[in-house]
């Protein structure tokens, strides 16, 4: 539903909490392909290591603290 109205940047958060690993994967690749292809801008919070390995830029947040960044 988000997606109908084509938007620039998609708020995702927790997108694979609570889904087995091949569903979480499919919806990794989702955001990773309507990234590189549609040039969407996808903000993400997750608690997966996983899905933050696959963003171009990290944040770490503590106690609402921003600790580190990194860009790939």
């Amino acid at each position: 539903r988000a997606l109908v109205s084509d938007p620039d940047l998609i708020l995702a958060d927790e997108p694979t909490g609570d889904l087995d690993s091949v569903s979480a994967e499919e919806i990794l690749t989702l955001l990773q392909r309507l990234n590189s292809e549609s040039g969407k801008t996808i903000l993400m919070v997750t608690h997966d290591p996983h899905a933050a390995e696959r963003a171009h830029q990290t944040l770490h947040l503590e106690k609402g603290v921003l600790e580190s960044g990194a860009h790939r």
